[in-house]
């Protein structure tokens, strides 16, 4: 954690090329060790960064860091760890860091993200509240970014009902912005938490926010736009989920009106399906408890099923969905044999394949 702490200090070092860094050199403390001409030789550092890296001695600031951490009970997770987020880990861009505070499982089977605009309209904050309660039930986290508007009506909701929710925060763990928001923010401790690639004194400047929107769009199975204009922040935080494979959904509105013309566009445009209801999104999001309730009935299996098939139909009977990587490390099988093995359960109609690499079983009620 130290050297990834220094790593992220360093002037025109972003999290891509970060990993970049420590995959050539063996590791994070080696970065700092290399000759200049190995620095060299990693893709995209160039002379200006490999001086930046030889030069840096900015480690107080990384004490620093590390005794806030210690005092304050945060827990900060490396792309490394087996704790970070694994659907984001999924993403290019994936923050190298990330801080977070409270008790909320950042891998928990089921997590939507809700966004919308800074200016929520009484239409826009029922919809938070019958998101909430109808959504109590159906241990689903929900991530939002705790701005003014539908993120912070949707995180009240949640903590109105009893549903964990996550703010990401475009500032550090010591601050929270809009400082109105903090007696939210203390409440959502108790069942969710505040989350960020932050360091503490980082300030809410403009640039944080569109990095703060990729995380949301990127730990999430699924977006769902409540309220928006047609360039709103929560326009570019749609785009970037459905860049990155996430189900995108969007509340509609009456037309002329601002805040309801970002979410008509999404669906005209089909980067995001109508809904209506919470049973739309359960649908779309292939949870509804009516299906559910139907394929739990009873389960048929092959009966030709070989080892790798049975050992990976009883890793997903455990955990549900699962992406690509974390269904490979718990069956060790390598990844030409697991995409064989994957590839011949789907046309048995075993699993089915979903965007971002995942997939799930599928149930086959037996015919008595």
């Amino acid at each position: 954690m130290y050297h990834l702490i220094a790593i992220s200090l360093i002037p025109g070092i972003g999290p891509v090329l970060a990993r970049n860094l420590v995959s050539y050199c063996g590791s994070a403390e080696a970065v700092f060790k290399v000759k200049r001409s190995h620095l060299l030789k990693v893709p995209g550092i160039g002379e200006a960064v490999a001086d930046n890296i030889r030069r840096f001695s900015d480690f107080d600031r990384v004490e620093q860091e590390l005794r806030f951490i210690e005092k304050n009970e945060v827990q900060c997770l490396t792309y490394l760890d087996e704790l970070y987020p694994r659907r984001l880990k999924q993403c290019p861009d994936a923050p190298l860091l990330l801080f977070s505070r409270g008790n909320a499982d950042l891998n928990a089977p089921r997590i939507l993200g809700v966004v919308g605009t800074r200016n929520a309209t009484s239409y826009g904050k029922g919809i938070c509240e019958d998101l909430a309660a109808s959504l109590k039930d159906e241990n689903i986290l929900i991530v939002s970014g705790l701005a003014y508007g539908i993120d912070i009506a949707m995180h009240k909701a949640c903590v109105k009902n009893n549903v964990p929710t996550i703010g990401v925060m475009a500032t550090g763990l010591d601050r929270i912005y809009p400082p109105a928001h903090r007696e939210t923010a203390n409440k959502m401790m108790t069942n969710g938490g505040l989350l960020t690639e932050f360091m503490s004194d980082t300030n809410p400047d403009r640039q944080n926010f569109p990095r703060r929107n990729r995380i949301v769009a990127g730990m999430i199975d699924g977006l769902i736009v409540v309220e928006t204009g047609i360039n709103g922040g929560a326009v570019i935080t749609a785009l970037l989920a459905d860049d990155y494979h996430r189900d995108v959904m969007a509340f509609p509105g009456q037309i002329h009106h601002p805040y309801s013309t970002g979410c008509n566009k999404l669906i005209k445009s089909n980067k995001a399906a109508m809904v209506e209801s919470t049973e739309d999104v359960l649908d779309i999001m292939g949870w509804s408890s009516n299906t559910t309730k139907t394929q739990h009935v009873q389960q048929q299996l092959f009966h030709d099923l070989n080892d790798d098939e049975q050992q990976i139909h009883t890793i997903l009977q455990e955990y549900g969905e699962l992406y690509i990587d974390d269904i490979q490390s718990k069956s060790q099988l390598t990844p030409g044999n697991l995409a064989g093995v994957l590839l011949s359960m789907e046309f048995k109609g075993l699993i089915s394949a979903l965007p971002g690499k995942r997939y799930r079983l599928e149930r086959v009620a037996i015919q008595m």
